[in-house]
């Protein structure tokens, strides 16, 4: 097993471009791989309850089966169990998984699990450029993934912005999407950006199954917004429009009360406050970045 510890940021659909001619990623070499991912579940969504994802990627000629546990995510920086391994030489079932190599895991969310009763959900399949960015003891994998979610009929875009920390510390993944986020000029327009809470498994599950109903927080946060704006983004549910903005407002609202505490991120708040006042995602990944650190 190996934590994967990344930050990942959805992009404006003009947000790629800008990115790839940024002129840190100029410098760098970078290659592109096109990756085939087929998700597994059971008909009563027990993988997903348990907030577990089960796949297996096809990337060339070589397939991988993963399995992922629960993400503790914060701010769009998350960290997750992550187990895999590849099955082309494994015995596989009908629908293509290697289930004793499974079963070799013991894991607690597969225990009791019949699991002969897994079966395709969804797809997600993209292209992915990959950059290395190592400095000052930090090694990243940058990629920007670009593609389509499928379950049945519905799709999803996928357009998003995943910085991985392979050596470092978790900080150096922020100071990395704060160089990102910056304009390299002042002519120059900033990377239109966001953190998002919600992983690929997790869009899907929610496109194919149906999203939640907003619910009223006691405790709002940077990232209960995060999660409000994902979910409206994607399901485009005006409940969840008028979830997000109530929460913002809230947050706005504690902010002027204690300006020595937060003069550093309410004009920042304000400014996604405004935007989604006008129904508008708040791309300022500057903004956001200047709320990093989270409510106390």
């Amino acid at each position: 097993m190996s934590d994967e510890i990344e930050l990942k940021l959805a992009l404006s659909p003009e947000g790629p471009a800008r990115l790839i001619d940024h002129p840190l990623l100029r410098k760098m070499a970078s290659r592109t791989v096109s990756l085939g991912n087929q998700y597994y579940d059971t008909a009563e969504a027990i993988l997903q309850s348990r907030r577990v994802a089960l796949r297996v990627r096809r990337q060339g000629a070589q397939r991988l089966q993963t399995l992922k546990s629960a993400a503790e995510s914060r701010g769009g920086l998350s960290s997750r169990g992550e187990w895999e391994w590849s099955i082309d030489e494994a015995e596989c079932n009908a629908v293509g998984l290697d289930v004793n190599g499974l079963r070799a895991l013991e894991h607690p969310a597969l225990a009791d699990l019949d699991l002969a009763t897994l079966r395709p959900v969804f797809t997600t399949d993209f292209e992915r450029r990959l950059w290395r960015y190592q400095a000052e003891g930090s090694d990243i994998e940058i990629a920007l993934d670009q593609g389509t979610i499928h379950a049945g009929d519905a799709s999803l875009p996928i357009c998003e912005l995943e910085l991985e920390l392979k050596r470092g510390r978790p900080e150096q993944l922020w100071e990395l999407a704060q160089a990102l986020c910056e304009p390299s000029t002042p002519e120059a327009t900033p990377l239109p950006a966001r953190p998002a809470n919600h992983s690929k498994a997790s869009r899907a599950a929610c496109l194919g199954s149906g999203w939640p109903e907003p619910s009223s927080h006691r405790e709002v946060s940077v990232d209960t917004l995060i999660d409000a704006i994902d979910n409206w983004q994607d399901s485009q549910h005006a409940a969840w429009l008028a979830s997000a903005e109530a929460q913002c407002e809230r947050l706005v609202r504690q902010w002027r009360e204690a300006p020595r505490r937060h003069d550093d991120r309410l004009p920042a708040i304000e400014r996604i406050h405004t935007a989604l006042n006008q129904g508008v995602v708040p791309w300022g990944g500057q903004d956001w970045l200047a709320l990093r650190r989270q409510d106390p």
